[in-house]
């Protein structure tokens, strides 16, 4: 294992929620091997914090995520539609305060353990260098008043699915080690709310 672990703190979801983001990902990555296509190595999921971890403090780390979420309720979610940068393609998440307050109290409790000089070996199979980028400035970047709770389909220019809105409840925390685009690759530790 390398000094350090790519990890992220991520809402799981429901089997119904997950099996719509797969089938809209496969739309997405059509017959592209090198797209990002969610399954079985690559979780649907909301990122509720991200970072390079030391291998030797990452059950200290995980430890303290479940000392979190002791208490916590399973999150009551609603899925708004579809989102979209240059070039990724997402299902845009409601910014619940359960879900805001859950993202900043994770984001406080992790923060002594986060380094910031991750690199590829962090990752499970093969880190892009905008994954180790993205990584080493979530906090800064995408924390917060940044933070917007999504789940990520896969990368398009020319498709826009169909995203309807729907709700759902949550209640399924993991820590997975990233994968390549930042997936959830790997689960370290799963807890129930």
């Amino acid at each position: 294992m390398s000094q350090l672990v790519a990890i992220d703190v991520a809402v799981l979801l429901p089997q119904d929620v997950s099996g719509r983001a797969i089938e809209l990902s496969a739309m997405l990555a059509g017959g592209d091997p090198q797209a990002l296509r969610l399954g079985a190595g690559c979780l649907p999921h909301i990122t509720l914090t991200q970072q390079f971890v030391g291998a030797v403090s990452l059950d200290a780390c995980l430890d303290a995520v479940g000392v979190v979420l002791q208490g916590v309720a399973p999150l009551h979610m609603s899925v708004t539609g579809v989102g979209r940068g240059n070039t990724t393609v997402w299902m845009s998440v409601e910014r619940s305060p359960a879900l805001l307050d859950l993202h900043r109290r994770l984001m406080d409790a992790l923060e002594t353990f986060e380094q910031t000089d991750g690199a590829a070996d962090a990752f499970v199979g093969n880190a892009r260098p905008k994954d180790i980028e993205w990584v080493r400035s979530y906090r800064r970047a995408s924390s917060g008043k940044a933070f917007t709770p999504h789940i990520t389909l896969g990368h398009s220019t020319q498709t826009t699915p169909l995203v309807e809105p729907l709700t759902f409840e949550a209640a399924t925390i993991a820590a997975c080690q990233l994968g390549r685009f930042c997936s959830c690759g790997r689960v370290l530790r799963r807890w129930t709310l």
